[in-house]
């Protein structure tokens, strides 16, 4: 009996890709002031929505309310709608620029 050679598998060349737009973090989540919601309401959103603590919600929540507005996510298109739409929920002014 012969032993047949085993010859590794032969792969095609990989065409050269475009990036990954999926993984582009190149969306901004701005939320801007308004004169309906409290400053601890807007902390509490940015809490609950965006995972921040105490100090850090506070110093976005300052940032709407003596700038008139403040970038609190720039991520992927996905996950910033993701985010829009949850601050959106909760009746503050946001929205989505590229960044």
């Amino acid at each position: 009996m012969v032993a047949a050679a085993v010859s590794e598998p032969k792969t095609a060349p990989r065409p050269a890709s475009k990036p990954d737009v999926r993984q582009d973090p190149g969306w901004r989540v701005v939320v801007w002031n308004d004169p309906v919601n409290l400053m601890s309401y807007v902390v509490y959103v940015f809490q609950k929505v965006l995972g921040f603590d105490m100090k850090r919600a506070r110093k976005h929540m300052l940032e709407v309310h003596e700038q008139g507005k403040s970038c609190v996510a720039q991520e992927t298109r996905e996950r910033a709608e993701l985010y829009w739409q949850r601050i959106q929920q909760y009746g503050l002014k946001v929205t989505l620029e590229r960044a």
